[in-house]
């Protein structure tokens, strides 16, 4: 259940939606593509605007070219029997020409790293292929805003950052914007601009990646924890050897080089 949250996201933006279970993160994400007023029941007061878009007035069709959303079960997504015409399903809905469905669905295979499983089965891969069919699937229709709810549960490292490279190759193509709720927070400096906590229904912290991974204190008793990365950084602090307020992997890397050289 959500209480009374306002949150704005800027177009372009990738903001990071932490919390722990039950915080209402999901329910957050099924407001933002229409399904919750209009297919999930339940009391909604307020409003949703999206792209110019109130989610109260489109339905959850007509936002589909605006955003996207990819489930934390990507299984429950899929509706044909190959992988190429699971991609290739919302782009015919839209009577695209054929050179045109074409060229999107190849384009979104290449970019999420499924391009050689365009013959088989959506059921029959790997917990994390599904995971990005499911993803590209939901490129191919081009949407504005991306909403991603734990889009990495099921992958390794190696498919984790395959993943986050894409979405960054994304970003940077069309300026979608991105809305990813995860629970891997040392991924969240490689991608976010921002990143927002949901507490019980409501949005606990806000802000810059440095203003809310400052609050340890505060993440750890909502059951979280900062990126090791700052944790690191902390420690250097404490220790007298300050001034490594870093939060990347590459700035990190950096840092621990230059001291292990010397």
């Amino acid at each position: 259940m959500l209480k009374g949250v306002s949150l704005s996201v800027a177009e372009g933006e990738c903001l990071a939606l932490l919390g722990p279970t039950g915080a209402g993160k999901s329910t957050l994400c099924l407001c933002l593509n229409g399904l919750i007023p209009h297919l999930v029941e339940g009391t909604f007061r307020g409003g949703v605007h999206v792209a110019g878009h109130s989610t109260l007035e489109s339905t959850p069709g007509e936002l589909s070219q605006t955003v996207g959303l990819v489930f934390q079960d990507a299984e429950s997504q899929f509706v044909s029997m190959t992988v190429e015409d699971e991609v290739a399903f919302g782009l015919e809905s839209l009577a695209l020409p054929p050179d045109e469905i074409e060229r999107r669905l190849t384009e979104a295979l290449e970019m999420t790293g499924v391009a050689g499983l365009r013959s088989r089965s959506p059921l029959e891969l790997s917990g994390g292929q599904k995971q990005r069919v499911a993803l590209a699937a939901v490129l191919a229709m081009r949407p504005r805003v991306l909403v991603l709810d734990e889009p990495t549960t099921n992958l390794d490292p190696v498919g984790k950052a395959a993943l986050l490279k894409a979405i960054r190759r994304l970003r940077k193509a069309w300026g979608t914007t991105v809305v990813w709720v995860t629970q891997d927070v040392d991924w969240v400096p490689q991608l976010a601009d921002r990143v927002a906590v949901l507490w019980n229904g409501r949005i606990a912290l806000i802000g810059g990646l440095p203003e809310v991974f400052d609050q340890g204190a505060l993440l750890r008793r909502m059951g979280l924890r900062v990126p090791q990365v700052r944790e690191l950084a902390a420690r250097f602090d404490r220790a007298g050897q300050g001034g490594h307020a870093w939060l990347g992997m590459d700035e990190a890397a950096g840092v621990l080089r230059g001291r292990l050289g010397g």
